[in-house]
């Protein structure tokens, strides 16, 4: 994949660092793009020190401008984005009956309308290519549903429908379009979760996972570095569930 260059967002920690440096690994350039500017140059050291490229982004993924910009200060770095990770997102914990119209707009301005927004963006690189790799990653609470995040995984659901009509529009012009719905991997968002609303011992929660085991952000980054390879060019529309077992299709 050397010669390659992906934009992953939500990169500074969790699991879109390990997209990103499992993606530096494959020879793919990266431009990491958070929020968070001093998590994404932590990122981008690791990837350098390990002898690959990056650069360290920092936007609003809801901003169409700062979108615009942090692409332009990529294209520029490393040549046209043709792969693109959506990982960036938010989730929180809010009783159906609690919810206002700020927190259902908020929901969905980050986790549907940003992932709108970066694809739109990047999507004239690809089409100009004739090739491309966009990895959707959205929530195995969008399959099976979740108490008190009616508002997330109503986002998050949104995010593998578009994943699927984007599969067909897009197809014609060689880029793929996929989706990973991670499920118990213990990132920052799945502790705090774990601590303060599922309110069960990690043990209790590995035993609920058929594979005896919660999951890390290095396999949704394995998943990920294949759906953008050459070896799944036949591969889109699809939900890959990375979830040790908690939804099976």
């Amino acid at each position: 994949m050397t010669g390659k260059t992906a934009l992953v967002t939500g990169a500074a920690a969790g699991i879109g660092r390990a997209c990103a440096l499992r993606l530096a690994r494959e020879g793919i350039a990266i431009g990491v793009l958070d929020l968070d500017l001093e998590g994404c140059e932590k990122v981008v050291s690791e990837i350098q020190q390990a002898g690959g490229q990056a650069i360290a982004l920092q936007a609003s993924i809801a901003d169409r401008l700062q979108v615009t910009a942090a692409t332009g200060k990529l294209r520029k770095a490393f040549g046209p984005v043709t792969i693109v990770v959506n990982n960036a997102g938010i989730s929180n914990f809010i009783p159906f009956e609690d919810l206002t119209d700020d927190d259902w707009e908020r929901m969905f301005e980050i986790n549907t309308k940003g992932t709108f927004i970066v694809t739109q963006v990047v999507l004239p690189d690809m089409k100009a290519a004739g090739w491309g790799r966009i990895v959707n990653i959205s929530s195995s609470s969008a399959q099976t549903g979740s108490v008190e995040q009616v508002h997330y995984s109503a986002s998050k659901g949104a995010v593998i429908t578009m994943t699927r009509s984007l599969a067909q529009a897009l197809g014609p012009h060689g880029i793929t379009v996929n989706n990973i719905p991670p499920g118990a991997v213990m990132n920052t968002i799945m502790s705090e979760a774990n601590k303060h609303r599922f309110k069960i011992s990690m043990e209790q929660l590995t035993k609920m996972i058929p594979v005896g085991r919660t999951g890390e952000p290095e396999d949704i980054a394995n998943a990920c570095a294949w759906l953008v390879s050459e070896e799944s060019s036949y591969v889109t529309g699809q939900t890959i569930g990375v979830n040790g077992g908690r939804v099976v299709s």
